[in-house]
């Protein structure tokens, strides 16, 4: 190795991949990074992230808030080109040389390999567990079971977002190569009603769900629950429903009542805020995953929350929560609920406190930064790395300054 690549690898660089780019408009992963990579910056390191273009061109860099951003143009958003832009990142980073890669999910983790025959050490933020999802036929779901076993054998150190997806990795790993640090929360700014009007919605009078409408997130049972008797607010039901190419979608809105309102994807966040702020009561469906961004934000909104229960929103919902196995469950709970302003509002309260103990924005970017620097200093003092691993504890939580929820 050349003087210039060995001094580049032992300062504090670092390029991160997995994601769409940014600014985030995408999803959690891409929110994330937003405030990762400025958090960084401000901590002294060299910060790339990768952007994926719909567009076939020419690799090009550009900066945004200091960090330098490397736009691969792959063509339009598909399967197979998400897979080629994984791959150009990859091999850019060989290139590149940073001191650690941080990749977000293990959707194309074989490809990391060729970062640890290279010598650089791999952070992997390991997702929730993706081949379990009931919307991926037999092909992709062997495609993601395999790499589930790829990014745990080959990544340098694995990053989990709740125990439960710490205890799945156990599975694979030694602990010792395992720290969970959860997502972050978000205070939302309090904020008008003024967003709801293009919506027909009064503040307090509606009930909100934020989920891809698939049948692992409960939308069926939720709608069906929620419109077995007139309950004289509304169920605002976020997400792209096309009924006319998914049964599921269809049998979703066939079950409705009047009282359902389905808006389409809603990306504004005028909207969404108020959306938040503005709900009686948040349901949360999902029963697949780690740490839900969207659970939180409407934690961190105040929300009420009814969860379906099981191990991953229990831990991040905790007891101030309800919950419900089912339709006829969720229906009871509904009953309960609706009827009862001051439980809501005592639940609400639980919901913040919950934030602020746990899921508070300034420890996870903190717990973050302190491990990435762990992994940059231990691999560079340790060129035989691939043979070991780090003991940095295997359910490590965010140590720093307690209730800084919001930056």
């Amino acid at each position: 190795m050349n003087s210039n690549l060995k001094q580049k690898s032992t300062s504090k660089s670092i390029s991160i991949m997995g994601i769409r780019g940014l600014p985030a408009r995408h999803g959690g992963f891409e929110t994330f990074a937003e405030r990762l990579a400025p958090y960084l910056v401000a901590a002294g390191w060299q910060v790339t992230v990768y952007c994926q273009e719909d567009e076939r061109l020419e690799t090009y860099e550009s900066y945004w808030n200091g960090i330098r951003r490397v736009h691969v143009g792959v063509g339009s958003d598909t399967a197979v080109n998400t897979i080629r832009f994984d791959w150009a990142c990859i091999s850019h980073a060989l290139r590149d040389r940073p001191s650690v890669v941080l990749t977000l999910g293990y959707n194309t983790a074989a490809f990391g390999l060729r970062l640890r025959a290279a010598g650089i050490p791999n952070v992997m933020n390991m997702d929730g567990i993706e081949w379990m999802r009931q919307k991926w036929g037999w092909a992709a779901r062997t495609w993601l079971y395999a790499n589930d076993w790829a990014g745990c054998l080959g990544a340098t150190h694995l990053v989990a977002d709740h125990p439960e997806i710490a205890r799945h990795l156990e599975s694979r790993v030694a602990a010792r190569k395992i720290t969970t640090i959860p997502y972050g929360a978000t205070l939302p700014e309090p904020t008008g009603s003024e967003a709801l009007d293009a919506l027909g919605l009064a503040p307090g009078r509606f009930l909100t769900v934020i989920a891809r409408p698939e049948p692992e997130n409960s939308i069926l049972e939720i709608v069906q629950a929620f419109s077995a008797r007139p309950r004289n607010c509304r169920l605002v039901v976020l997400g792209k429903f096309m009924p006319e190419r998914m049964p599921y979608h269809a049998a979703v809105m066939a079950a409705a009542s009047e009282e359902v309102l389905f808006p389409g994807a809603i990306y504004d966040p005028a909207i969404v805020h108020a959306l938040r702020i503005h709900s009686l009561l948040y349901v949360h469906g999902h029963r697949v995953g780690g740490t839900n961004p969207s659970l939180l934000e409407a934690m961190g909104a105040g929300n009420a929350v009814l969860a379906h229960d099981n191990p991953f929103n229990r831990w991040v919902a905790g007891e101030g929560a309800e919950y419900f196995h089912d339709m006829r469950s969720c229906g009871e709970a509904l009953d309960r609920l609706l009827g009862d302003e001051t439980r809501r509002i005592a639940m609400g309260q639980r919901s913040l406190d919950r934030v602020y103990d746990t899921f508070a924005w300034g420890d996870v970017l903190s717990a973050y930064e302190s491990l990435l620097d762990e992994v940059r200093v231990w691999a560079h003092g340790h060129p035989s790395w691939p043979r070991h691993a780090l003991s940095h504890g295997p359910h490590a939580q965010p140590q720093g300054q307690e209730g800084e929820v919001s930056q």
